[in-house]
């Protein structure tokens, strides 16, 4: 299992009362749910996450009705969001199928109008149409999204911009500044010292940005050898010589 499946399944961040609860039948226990969905909050302003933890909390909406927040599932996915090209959103997606269309809740649920914004958004990360999620996820009509949601989560754009450095480091060798500005929405001082903090360097005359070899963006011929033994070969040319 490589580093990056590992710190999927178990986040080098996660506590150890996390652990045993993700790990375990208790998972199960809606009396839980609160411990889970304080250690949610936890991930928001700590820039972490912890995406088998989050899914806990869905299934035990789905198992209990009574427990469903519906802040607490768009936090869900918005942090899922950045976790692209991973399957993370559509995971927590899958689990709201089912979700009790008449759960109990003091105010209007803003879930079914913002599940569709938040689809759109990760479906343009998941396609690498970088320019215009910036342009959607930054007009007016998510001005409601980013004040009552996004705001809170701490590193939000910063974690988009990680989306977009891992697509660009599996398909680029080089890349313009203008375009690369583009996709991480920066321009300015404000990309070159992104680009800098990436360890990458900008040719002053092109301004073009050199991205450093990786095992994605190399491209290395396959040699492919056949071994044919001599009682193989005398069958094949016999078979051929009796067609013939």
């Amino acid at each position: 299992m490589d580093s990056t499946a590992t710190s999927w399944i178990t986040p080098p961040a996660r506590p150890e009362l996390i652990e045993n609860l993700v790990s375990g039948v208790d998972r199960y226990n809606p009396n839980n749910v609160s411990i889970l969905e304080d250690y949610l909050y936890h991930q928001i302003r700590n820039e972490e996450y912890d995406c088998l933890a989050n899914l806990a909390i869905l299934k035990l909406y789905q198992f209990n009705p009574e427990l469903y927040n519906p802040d607490v599932v768009i936090n869900i996915l918005i942090k899922a969001l950045t976790a692209a090209p991973s399957p993370d959103f559509n995971l927590c997606v899958a689990l709201l199928d089912e979700r009790p269309i008449n759960a109990p809740l003091e105010e209007p649920d803003p879930l079914p109008a913002l599940l569709p914004v938040l689809r759109n958004l990760h479906d343009h990360l998941f396609r690498c149409r970088f320019p215009a999620f910036w342009d959607i996820y930054r007009s007016d009509e998510l001005e409601a999204l980013r004040d009552n949601y996004t705001v809170e989560v701490v590193g939000f754009d910063n974690a988009v911009r990680e989306v977009v450095v891992r697509a660009v480091k599996a398909a680029f060798t080089r890349i313009s500044t203008a375009r690369l500005g583009s996709y991480l929405a920066l321009s300015g001082d404000d990309l070159s010292g992104y680009v800098a903090k990436l360890g990458w360097t900008i040719d002053s005359v092109t301004s073009v940005v050199d991205v450093p070899p990786n095992p994605d963006n190399q491209i290395e011929a396959t040699v492919v050898q056949e071994s044919i033994k001599l009682p193989q070969l005398a069958k094949v040319i016999s078979h051929s010589a009796l067609k013939a």
